[in-house]
């Protein structure tokens, strides 16, 4: 018999609707979580984002609760749920929880067990904390962008993935709430978790700021080895327009590298500062003599640190993804299978067809019902248009 999967039984309650919140409580959820994801009735909604159906994994797995917070009935709902829950997560700007009464302190007294964390761009204090933002913002004010390969006239780059949100902010929620779920068993109690996206980009940057404040030495692109001083570590074009990605830092694979393409003259110069451009141009022009996936076949498999730059269209059909079955289908009530990325992360089930969320539909009458509100309570709360 399966074990059964490693949050099962915690219960998370989530304000987010998008950003790092909403990538923390998937992963919680495709490791066993029940997540509830708490928003307002529709005519209450405002400036709520209400993302694509199959944004965040279709929401697959997860519950939905609308509740008007800022009616008091709305609140002693809002109580009681969390009285059965474990997590609390929300993504507000810094203060908007403790003006509505909902912040751990309000929550504290109704369930001393519960682990609180706000996730915001610049965290709950300081001269930013009030500030607006999104993933270039957060990955600029890290040094990111400036270590990153500039475009024409020195332009820092836009990244192609939301690289903040997802493993500065939500991947760093997730470790966060996990390691207060594991105190917790040890103290009983639940704690506050201030999750700063900037803070986790800094995390992201933690080798380059650790060698400035060493040394002294300002990284940027191309100081070293990962930001592109050297051809062995860098992208290529292929005979076909496609592109390829060498990566072949270490000594032997530089050696197969440049046997294999015919470039055996740099052999002695892997880390020659002097001739480094000469190189760079040997390898273009040895890459422009054959399609990108006839050098992935010649190159991929004989220690050379080679691969192709994919299309997302193209990554679908990559046999090494098809083996480790990272693609699933869910069940959507209005657009049926929808194919999706499968849960990815070591001790998440793969291959199962799950059901995917719903946002026309809330489960609060249910959700609302376990946690022990009375038929007669839950039809006055309904008919104010208190829950939906």
């Amino acid at each position: 018999m399966p074990a059964p999967p490693a949050l099962d039984g915690i219960t998370v309650l989530d304000f987010s609707t998008v950003g790092p919140g909403s990538r923390c409580t998937r992963i919680l959820a495709d490791f066993g979580a029940t997540v509830v994801k708490v928003g307002v009735p529709p005519s209450k909604s405002g400036k709520q984002v209400q993302p694509a159906y199959w944004a965040y994994s279709a929401n697959r797995g997860q519950k939905q609760v609308r509740i008007d917070l800022k009616d008091p009935r709305g609140k002693q709902a809002f109580f009681a749920l969390a009285r059965g829950a474990d997590v609390v997560l929300e993504s507000f700007r810094p203060g908007v929880v403790d003006r509505l009464g909902i912040g751990f302190e309000d929550l504290r007294p109704h369930n001393p067990r519960i682990v609180y964390c706000s996730t915001s761009g610049y965290g709950q204090d300081g001269p930013a904390s009030k500030w607006a933002g999104h993933d270039l913002n957060y990955l600029a004010v890290s040094g990111y962008l400036a270590c990153s390969e500039p475009g024409v006239g020195g332009k820092p780059p836009i990244p192609g993935a939301t690289i903040a949100d997802s493993a500065a902010g939500g991947m760093h929620a997730a470790l966060s709430i996990l390691a207060a779920l594991l105190r917790r068993e040890k103290t009983g109690e639940g704690e506050y978790l201030d999750v700063s996206v900037a803070d986790g980009a800094l995390s992201l940057m933690s080798l380059y700021i650790d060698q400035y404040l060493a040394t002294g030495e300002k990284p940027g692109p191309r100081h070293d080895v990962l930001t592109g001083r050297y051809a062995y570590y860098d992208t290529y074009e292929a005979a076909d327009g496609k592109w390829l990605a060498v990566g072949a830092i270490e000594p032997h694979f530089y050696a197969n590298l440049c046997k294999r393409i015919g470039c055996e003259q740099w052999l002695a110069h892997q880390n020659d500062d002097a001739v480094q451009e000469k190189v760079r141009a040997d390898f273009a022009a040895a890459f422009k003599t054959r399609s990108r996936d006839a050098w992935v076949a010649e190159l991929s498999g004989h220690d050379t640190c080679v691969s192709p730059v994919y299309a997302i269209d193209e990554v679908l059909d990559d046999p090494q993804f098809q083996a480790r079955r990272v693609f699933t289908e869910a069940t959507h009530p209005a657009h049926g299978r929808v194919r999706q990325l499968a849960p990815v992360f070591a001790g998440m089930p793969r291959g199962q067809v799950v059901a995917a969320g719903d946002a026309t539909q809330s489960d609060s009458e249910a959700l609302l019902r376990e946690a022990g509100l009375d038929p007669a309570s839950l039809e006055e709360l309904r008919a104010a248009g208190i829950i939906d």
